[in-house]
Protein backbone atom coordinates (compact mmCIF):
# COMPACT_ATOMS: atom_id res chain seq x y z
CA UNK A 1 0.00 0.00 0.00
CA UNK A 2 1.14 3.39 -0.70
CA UNK A 3 1.81 5.63 2.38
CA UNK A 4 -0.79 8.17 2.76
CA UNK A 5 0.68 11.79 3.50
CA UNK A 6 0.36 13.81 6.48
CA UNK A 7 -2.58 15.89 7.11
CA UNK A 8 -0.54 18.82 7.89
CA UNK A 9 1.60 18.41 4.56
CA UNK A 10 -1.79 18.21 2.31
CA UNK A 11 -2.90 21.28 3.91
CA UNK A 12 0.10 23.58 3.01
CA UNK A 13 0.01 22.48 -0.52
CA UNK A 14 -3.41 23.27 -0.76
CA UNK A 15 -3.03 26.39 0.55
CA UNK A 16 -0.25 27.20 -1.31
CA UNK A 17 -1.83 26.39 -4.82
CA UNK A 18 -4.60 27.94 -3.75
CA UNK A 19 -2.84 31.63 -3.21
CA UNK A 20 -0.25 31.00 -5.72
CA UNK A 21 -3.61 30.98 -8.22
CA UNK A 22 -5.35 33.72 -6.84
CA UNK A 23 -2.24 36.04 -7.31
CA UNK A 24 -1.64 34.58 -10.45
CA UNK A 25 -5.39 35.25 -11.77
CA UNK A 26 -4.84 38.68 -11.10
CA UNK A 27 -0.93 39.27 -12.08
CA UNK A 28 -0.11 36.88 -15.09
CA UNK A 29 -0.64 39.89 -17.89
CA UNK A 30 1.72 42.23 -15.67
CA UNK A 31 4.12 39.34 -14.85
CA UNK A 32 5.16 38.72 -18.29
CA UNK A 33 6.41 41.92 -18.62
CA UNK A 34 8.14 42.09 -15.55
CA UNK A 35 11.94 42.60 -16.11
CA UNK A 36 14.22 40.60 -13.50
CA UNK A 37 17.22 41.53 -14.68
CA UNK A 38 20.23 39.77 -14.25
CA UNK A 39 17.74 36.45 -12.60
CA UNK A 40 17.23 34.36 -16.15
CA UNK A 41 17.78 31.02 -14.83
CA UNK A 42 16.00 29.20 -11.61
CA UNK A 43 16.98 26.18 -10.21
CA UNK A 44 14.17 24.98 -8.09
CA UNK A 45 15.49 21.80 -5.28
CA UNK A 46 12.20 20.03 -3.66
CA UNK A 47 11.42 16.69 -2.91
CA UNK A 48 8.35 17.29 -3.36
CA UNK A 49 6.70 16.85 -6.82
CA UNK A 50 3.64 19.03 -5.97
CA UNK A 51 5.71 21.69 -4.24
CA UNK A 52 8.09 21.63 -7.38
CA UNK A 53 5.21 21.69 -9.93
CA UNK A 54 3.72 25.12 -8.42
CA UNK A 55 6.65 26.73 -8.17
CA UNK A 56 7.92 25.98 -11.99
CA UNK A 57 4.08 26.57 -13.40
CA UNK A 58 4.60 30.13 -11.46
CA UNK A 59 8.20 30.67 -12.40
CA UNK A 60 8.19 29.81 -16.40
CA UNK A 61 4.82 32.24 -16.26
CA UNK A 62 6.83 35.16 -15.28
CA UNK A 63 9.23 34.11 -18.23
CA UNK A 64 12.09 32.68 -15.87
CA UNK A 65 14.28 29.32 -17.67
CA UNK A 66 13.45 27.08 -14.88
CA UNK A 67 15.30 23.92 -14.36
CA UNK A 68 14.14 21.05 -11.56
CA UNK A 69 16.24 18.86 -9.05
CA UNK A 70 14.35 16.52 -6.61
CA UNK A 71 17.41 16.13 -4.06
CA UNK A 72 20.85 17.90 -3.09
CA UNK A 73 22.93 15.46 -5.06
CA UNK A 74 21.48 16.24 -8.19
CA UNK A 75 21.11 19.76 -7.95
CA UNK A 76 24.96 19.72 -7.04
CA UNK A 77 26.07 18.58 -10.27
CA UNK A 78 23.54 20.93 -12.35
CA UNK A 79 25.07 23.40 -10.94
CA UNK A 80 28.40 22.37 -10.73
CA UNK A 81 28.28 22.21 -14.67
CA UNK A 82 25.20 25.06 -15.56
CA UNK A 83 25.04 27.16 -12.08
CA UNK A 84 21.72 29.30 -12.11
CA UNK A 85 21.11 32.71 -11.62
CA UNK A 86 18.84 31.89 -8.67
CA UNK A 87 18.12 28.85 -6.55
CA UNK A 88 14.86 27.95 -4.38
CA UNK A 89 15.22 24.89 -2.36
CA UNK A 90 13.57 23.38 0.66
CA UNK A 91 15.27 23.29 3.74
CA UNK A 92 13.67 19.65 4.73
CA UNK A 93 14.98 17.04 2.16
CA UNK A 94 15.74 13.41 2.38
CA UNK A 95 19.71 13.02 2.19
CA UNK A 96 20.84 15.76 1.58
CA UNK A 97 19.61 18.62 3.36
CA UNK A 98 18.64 22.29 1.67
CA UNK A 99 21.30 23.57 4.67
CA UNK A 100 24.00 21.24 3.45
CA UNK A 101 23.29 21.57 -0.12
CA UNK A 102 23.31 25.85 0.53
CA UNK A 103 26.76 24.80 1.77
CA UNK A 104 27.74 22.73 -1.30
CA UNK A 105 26.62 25.31 -3.92
CA UNK A 106 28.84 27.87 -2.06
CA UNK A 107 31.64 25.71 -2.15
CA UNK A 108 31.42 25.74 -6.07
CA UNK A 109 33.92 27.74 -8.17
CA UNK A 110 32.07 29.61 -10.23
CA UNK A 111 32.56 33.20 -12.23
CA UNK A 112 29.66 34.77 -10.89
CA UNK A 113 27.48 34.82 -8.00
CA UNK A 114 24.17 33.18 -7.38
CA UNK A 115 21.29 34.48 -5.22
CA UNK A 116 20.09 30.90 -2.92
CA UNK A 117 16.37 31.26 -1.03
CA UNK A 118 16.02 28.71 1.43
CA UNK A 119 11.81 27.58 1.61
CA UNK A 120 11.10 26.87 4.87
CA UNK A 121 9.03 26.07 8.08
CA UNK A 122 11.42 26.96 9.99
CA UNK A 123 11.16 30.91 11.30
CA UNK A 124 12.95 30.77 14.87
CA UNK A 125 16.09 32.98 14.84
CA UNK A 126 18.05 30.48 15.60
CA UNK A 127 17.43 28.62 12.53
CA UNK A 128 17.61 32.03 10.39
CA UNK A 129 20.96 32.47 11.03
CA UNK A 130 22.18 28.77 11.09
CA UNK A 131 20.82 29.28 6.92
CA UNK A 132 22.28 32.91 6.73
CA UNK A 133 25.99 30.91 8.17
CA UNK A 134 25.41 28.42 5.25
CA UNK A 135 25.30 31.20 2.56
CA UNK A 136 22.17 31.48 1.86
CA UNK A 137 20.40 35.58 1.24
CA UNK A 138 17.29 34.92 1.85
CA UNK A 139 14.16 33.01 3.27
CA UNK A 140 10.82 32.16 2.28
CA UNK A 141 8.39 30.75 5.24
CA UNK A 142 5.86 28.02 3.77
CA UNK A 143 3.16 28.29 2.77
CA UNK A 144 4.21 30.06 0.13
CA UNK A 145 2.54 33.60 -1.40
CA UNK A 146 3.19 34.38 -5.04
CA UNK A 147 3.25 38.34 -4.21
CA UNK A 148 5.97 37.94 -1.70
CA UNK A 149 7.71 35.30 -4.19
CA UNK A 150 8.03 37.83 -6.89
CA UNK A 151 9.12 40.30 -4.40
CA UNK A 152 11.64 38.50 -2.91
CA UNK A 153 12.84 37.78 -6.66
CA UNK A 154 12.65 41.07 -7.53
CA UNK A 155 14.60 42.07 -4.77
CA UNK A 156 17.68 39.74 -4.98
CA UNK A 157 17.68 40.73 -8.94
CA UNK A 158 18.73 43.83 -8.07
CA UNK A 159 21.26 43.00 -5.39
CA UNK A 160 22.56 40.54 -8.14
CA UNK A 161 22.67 43.36 -10.96
CA UNK A 162 24.51 45.58 -8.34
CA UNK A 163 27.24 43.03 -8.15
CA UNK A 164 27.57 41.68 -11.70
CA UNK A 165 27.90 45.47 -12.46
CA UNK A 166 30.32 45.90 -9.93
CA UNK A 167 32.22 42.92 -11.19
CA UNK A 168 31.67 44.27 -14.83
CA UNK A 169 33.99 47.41 -13.75
CA UNK A 170 35.97 45.12 -11.60
CA UNK A 171 37.17 43.44 -14.66
CA UNK A 172 37.33 46.97 -16.62
CA UNK A 173 39.68 48.15 -13.87
CA UNK A 174 41.91 45.29 -13.78
CA UNK A 175 42.31 45.67 -17.80
CA UNK A 176 42.51 48.87 -17.60
CA UNK A 177 45.81 47.72 -14.42
CA UNK A 178 46.92 45.16 -16.52
CA UNK A 179 47.03 48.05 -19.40
CA UNK A 180 48.70 50.17 -17.05
CA UNK A 181 51.44 47.61 -16.27
CA UNK A 182 52.32 46.42 -19.84
CA UNK A 183 52.73 50.17 -20.46
CA UNK A 184 54.36 51.43 -17.42
CA UNK A 185 56.85 48.00 -17.92
CA UNK A 186 57.78 49.79 -21.29
CA UNK A 187 58.35 52.78 -19.77
CA UNK A 188 60.58 51.68 -16.53
CA UNK A 189 62.65 49.33 -19.87
CA UNK A 190 63.28 52.71 -22.05
CA UNK A 191 63.89 54.84 -19.03
CA UNK A 192 66.64 51.97 -17.73
CA UNK A 193 68.56 52.44 -21.10
CA UNK A 194 68.02 56.26 -20.82
CA UNK A 195 69.58 55.82 -17.49
CA UNK A 196 72.47 54.16 -19.25
CA UNK A 197 72.85 56.47 -22.29
CA UNK A 198 72.85 59.49 -19.45
CA UNK A 199 75.66 57.22 -17.92
CA UNK A 200 77.73 56.91 -20.46
CA UNK A 201 77.79 61.13 -20.39
CA UNK A 202 80.22 60.69 -17.15
CA UNK A 203 82.63 57.58 -18.40
CA UNK A 204 84.55 58.05 -15.70
CA UNK A 205 84.16 58.80 -12.65
CA UNK A 206 87.77 59.43 -11.05
CA UNK A 207 90.69 60.70 -13.33
CA UNK A 208 94.52 62.03 -12.15
CA UNK A 209 96.05 64.85 -14.26
CA UNK A 210 99.77 64.42 -12.95
CA UNK A 211 99.52 64.55 -9.48
CA UNK A 212 96.34 66.02 -9.12
CA UNK A 213 93.16 64.74 -9.41
CA UNK A 214 89.25 65.00 -10.59
CA UNK A 215 86.61 62.48 -9.13
CA UNK A 216 83.09 62.52 -9.47
CA UNK A 217 79.72 61.96 -8.14
CA UNK A 218 76.16 61.44 -9.99
CA UNK A 219 73.16 60.14 -7.91
CA UNK A 220 69.92 60.58 -9.51
CA UNK A 221 66.64 60.29 -7.36
CA UNK A 222 64.92 57.93 -9.66
CA UNK A 223 66.34 56.18 -12.91
CA UNK A 224 67.20 59.56 -14.71
CA UNK A 225 67.82 62.91 -13.54
CA UNK A 226 68.50 66.33 -13.67
CA UNK A 227 72.10 66.41 -12.71
CA UNK A 228 75.69 66.44 -14.86
CA UNK A 229 79.07 66.56 -14.24
CA UNK A 230 81.92 66.27 -16.27
CA UNK A 231 86.16 67.34 -16.98
CA UNK A 232 87.86 67.44 -19.71
CA UNK A 233 91.78 68.51 -20.77
CA UNK A 234 92.68 70.32 -24.25
CA UNK A 235 96.21 69.36 -22.86
CA UNK A 236 99.16 69.10 -20.04
CA UNK A 237 98.63 71.48 -17.14
CA UNK A 238 95.43 72.80 -18.48
CA UNK A 239 92.04 71.63 -16.78
CA UNK A 240 87.96 72.34 -16.86
CA UNK A 241 85.46 70.87 -14.93
CA UNK A 242 81.83 71.65 -13.71
CA UNK A 243 79.07 70.55 -11.82
CA UNK A 244 75.27 71.33 -13.83
CA UNK A 245 71.46 71.11 -12.50
CA UNK A 246 68.68 71.45 -14.50
CA UNK A 247 65.36 72.54 -13.55
CA UNK A 248 62.55 70.09 -12.50
CA UNK A 249 62.87 66.19 -12.93
CA UNK A 250 61.91 63.31 -15.26
CA UNK A 251 62.57 62.97 -18.67
CA UNK A 252 62.69 66.55 -19.68
CA UNK A 253 66.00 67.60 -17.46
CA UNK A 254 67.50 63.86 -18.17
CA UNK A 255 67.17 65.38 -21.99
CA UNK A 256 69.00 68.60 -21.26
CA UNK A 257 71.59 67.26 -19.52
CA UNK A 258 71.95 64.95 -22.80
CA UNK A 259 72.43 67.94 -25.20
CA UNK A 260 74.51 70.23 -22.60
CA UNK A 261 76.47 66.79 -22.20
CA UNK A 262 77.53 67.51 -26.10
CA UNK A 263 78.05 71.21 -25.73
CA UNK A 264 80.80 70.33 -22.77
CA UNK A 265 81.78 67.12 -24.70
CA UNK A 266 85.30 65.73 -23.31
CA UNK A 267 85.78 63.40 -26.13
CA UNK A 268 84.91 65.53 -29.17
CA UNK A 269 86.43 68.74 -28.53
CA UNK A 270 85.32 70.56 -31.77
CA UNK A 271 82.10 70.24 -30.03
CA UNK A 272 82.99 71.54 -26.62
CA UNK A 273 81.58 75.36 -26.92
CA UNK A 274 84.43 75.45 -23.73
CA UNK A 275 87.14 75.36 -25.79
CA UNK A 276 88.76 77.43 -28.63
CA UNK A 277 90.92 75.84 -31.47
CA UNK A 278 94.37 77.70 -31.83
CA UNK A 279 96.39 77.88 -34.96
CA UNK A 280 95.28 74.77 -36.52
CA UNK A 281 97.44 72.86 -33.50
CA UNK A 282 95.82 72.86 -29.80
CA UNK A 283 92.90 73.58 -28.41
CA UNK A 284 92.69 76.41 -25.38
CA UNK A 285 90.20 76.81 -22.56
CA UNK A 286 87.63 80.11 -22.83
CA UNK A 287 87.22 81.71 -19.65
CA UNK A 288 84.88 80.08 -18.04
CA UNK A 289 82.16 83.63 -17.76
CA UNK A 290 82.55 83.30 -21.66
CA UNK A 291 81.40 79.97 -21.81
CA UNK A 292 78.24 80.49 -19.39
CA UNK A 293 77.01 83.41 -21.93
CA UNK A 294 77.15 81.46 -24.90
CA UNK A 295 75.50 78.73 -23.26
CA UNK A 296 73.00 81.68 -21.93
CA UNK A 297 72.21 82.53 -25.34
CA UNK A 298 72.08 79.22 -27.17
CA UNK A 299 69.03 78.19 -24.50
CA UNK A 300 67.76 81.24 -24.84
CA UNK A 301 67.44 80.91 -28.81
CA UNK A 302 64.99 78.14 -28.28
CA UNK A 303 61.87 78.99 -27.83
CA UNK A 304 60.29 75.77 -27.35
CA UNK A 305 62.96 75.12 -24.11
CA UNK A 306 61.47 76.54 -21.02
CA UNK A 307 63.66 74.54 -18.70
CA UNK A 308 66.94 76.47 -17.33
CA UNK A 309 69.90 75.51 -15.37
CA UNK A 310 72.23 76.24 -12.50
CA UNK A 311 76.44 75.89 -13.60
CA UNK A 312 79.46 76.12 -12.07
CA UNK A 313 82.03 75.72 -14.18
CA UNK A 314 86.01 76.18 -13.57
CA UNK A 315 89.28 76.15 -15.06
CA UNK A 316 92.49 75.57 -13.66
CA UNK A 317 96.18 75.92 -13.96
CA UNK A 318 97.71 73.12 -13.07
CA UNK A 319 101.09 74.73 -12.56
CA UNK A 320 100.69 77.31 -10.04
CA UNK A 321 96.74 76.43 -8.94
CA UNK A 322 95.68 79.49 -10.45
CA UNK A 323 91.64 79.08 -10.54
CA UNK A 324 89.19 80.68 -12.37
CA UNK A 325 85.55 80.22 -12.35
CA UNK A 326 81.72 81.19 -12.87
CA UNK A 327 78.87 80.93 -10.77
CA UNK A 328 75.53 80.79 -12.33
CA UNK A 329 73.01 79.92 -9.48
CA UNK A 330 74.70 77.17 -8.80
CA UNK A 331 75.64 76.67 -4.89
CA UNK A 332 78.70 78.08 -3.81
CA UNK A 333 82.24 76.04 -4.06
CA UNK A 334 83.26 74.70 -1.17
CA UNK A 335 87.60 75.12 -0.68
CA UNK A 336 89.16 73.01 2.28
CA UNK A 337 92.75 73.80 2.69
CA UNK A 338 95.54 72.32 3.17
CA UNK A 339 96.11 74.04 6.81
CA UNK A 340 92.51 72.79 8.33
CA UNK A 341 90.51 76.24 7.18
CA UNK A 342 87.37 75.96 4.81
CA UNK A 343 85.52 78.67 2.70
CA UNK A 344 83.19 78.94 0.23
CA UNK A 345 83.59 80.59 -3.16
CA UNK A 346 81.23 83.00 -5.46
CA UNK A 347 79.03 85.29 -5.67
CA UNK A 348 75.62 83.71 -6.14
CA UNK A 349 74.73 84.66 -9.86
CA UNK A 350 71.66 84.20 -12.55
CA UNK A 351 70.74 80.56 -13.62
CA UNK A 352 71.66 79.97 -16.92
CA UNK A 353 68.64 80.12 -19.55
CA UNK A 354 66.64 82.57 -17.32
CA UNK A 355 66.90 85.65 -19.11
CA UNK A 356 69.07 86.84 -21.92
CA UNK A 357 71.65 89.28 -22.44
CA UNK A 358 73.24 87.93 -18.91
CA UNK A 359 76.73 89.04 -18.02
CA UNK A 360 78.46 86.42 -15.67
CA UNK A 361 81.52 87.13 -13.21
CA UNK A 362 84.56 85.63 -12.70
CA UNK A 363 86.02 84.34 -9.41
CA UNK A 364 89.53 83.56 -8.95
CA UNK A 365 91.50 81.98 -6.40
CA UNK A 366 94.83 80.27 -6.46
CA UNK A 367 94.99 76.83 -4.32
CA UNK A 368 98.15 75.56 -2.97
CA UNK A 369 99.34 71.76 -2.85
CA UNK A 370 96.94 69.70 -0.80
CA UNK A 371 93.84 72.08 -1.02
CA UNK A 372 90.69 70.72 -2.23
CA UNK A 373 87.70 72.01 -4.36
CA UNK A 374 84.16 70.51 -3.82
CA UNK A 375 81.23 71.69 -6.74
CA UNK A 376 78.02 70.31 -5.39
CA UNK A 377 74.03 70.24 -6.59
CA UNK A 378 71.74 71.25 -3.85
CA UNK A 379 70.48 67.99 -3.42
CA UNK A 380 73.40 67.75 -0.41
CA UNK A 381 72.55 71.58 1.06
CA UNK A 382 68.73 70.87 0.98
CA UNK A 383 68.48 67.52 1.91
CA UNK A 384 66.10 67.55 4.41
CA UNK A 385 67.19 65.87 7.80
CA UNK A 386 65.83 63.58 10.58
CA UNK A 387 66.11 66.90 13.04
CA UNK A 388 63.52 68.09 10.51
CA UNK A 389 65.64 70.68 8.86
CA UNK A 390 68.04 71.37 6.07
CA UNK A 391 72.18 70.06 5.70
CA UNK A 392 72.89 74.05 4.83
CA UNK A 393 76.14 74.90 3.47
CA UNK A 394 77.36 74.83 7.41
CA UNK A 395 76.13 71.10 7.60
CA UNK A 396 77.98 70.02 5.04
CA UNK A 397 81.51 72.30 5.45
CA UNK A 398 81.31 70.01 8.83
CA UNK A 399 80.52 66.78 7.23
CA UNK A 400 83.60 67.20 4.87
CA UNK A 401 85.98 68.31 7.25
CA UNK A 402 84.62 64.48 9.10
CA UNK A 403 85.24 62.88 6.01
CA UNK A 404 88.88 64.30 4.88
CA UNK A 405 91.15 62.50 6.90
CA UNK A 406 91.88 59.39 5.44
CA UNK A 407 89.78 59.54 2.45
CA UNK A 408 90.21 61.05 -1.08
CA UNK A 409 88.87 60.66 -4.37
CA UNK A 410 85.49 58.48 -4.65
CA UNK A 411 86.52 57.14 -1.22
CA UNK A 412 85.75 61.08 -0.05
CA UNK A 413 82.76 61.37 -2.48
CA UNK A 414 81.18 57.66 -1.40
CA UNK A 415 81.55 58.34 2.23
CA UNK A 416 79.98 61.86 2.16
CA UNK A 417 76.67 60.36 -0.05
CA UNK A 418 76.56 57.80 3.29
CA UNK A 419 76.92 60.03 5.59
CA UNK A 420 74.18 62.18 3.91
CA UNK A 421 71.85 59.25 3.44
CA UNK A 422 72.17 57.93 7.03
CA UNK A 423 71.39 61.80 8.38
CA UNK A 424 67.97 62.26 6.01
CA UNK A 425 64.44 61.75 7.00
CA UNK A 426 63.62 58.34 8.25
CA UNK A 427 61.76 57.34 5.18
CA UNK A 428 61.48 60.40 3.45
CA UNK A 429 64.19 59.16 0.50
CA UNK A 430 65.34 61.30 -2.29
CA UNK A 431 63.74 64.19 -3.05
CA UNK A 432 66.23 65.51 -5.54
CA UNK A 433 69.37 64.68 -7.77
CA UNK A 434 72.58 64.61 -5.80
CA UNK A 435 76.10 65.12 -7.74
CA UNK A 436 79.20 66.60 -7.23
CA UNK A 437 82.73 67.16 -8.26
CA UNK A 438 86.12 66.54 -6.19
CA UNK A 439 89.20 68.22 -6.92
CA UNK A 440 92.48 67.57 -5.37
CA UNK A 441 95.21 69.50 -5.81
CA UNK A 442 98.78 68.31 -5.49
CA UNK A 443 101.42 70.94 -7.61
CA UNK A 444 102.98 70.05 -10.67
Amino acid sequence: MLNRPALGSLRSVKVTVQRVQVAEGSQAEAGSDQDFGAIQKVLVVDDSRLQRRILVASLKKWGFEVFEADNGDAAIEMCATDPPDLVLSDWVMPGMSGLEFCHAFRALESDQYSYFILLTSKSEKQEVARGLDAGADDFLIKPLEADELRARISAGARILDMQRELSEKNRMIESALEDLRVAHDAIDKDLIQARKIQESLVPELTRDFGKSRVSMLLKPCGHIGGDLVGMFSPGVNRLGFYSIDVSGHGITSAMMTARLGGYLSSNHFDQNVAMEKRFDKFYALLPPEQVAEMLNCRLMADAGVEEYFTMVYAIVDLRNGHLKMVQAGHPHPLVLRHDGSAEFLGEGGLPIGLLPDVSFQRTETYLQPGDKLMLYSDGFTECRLASGGLLEEEGLQEMARDCIPGRSGTEFLDDMFWRLTQAMEPGSGMDDDVSAVFFEYNGT
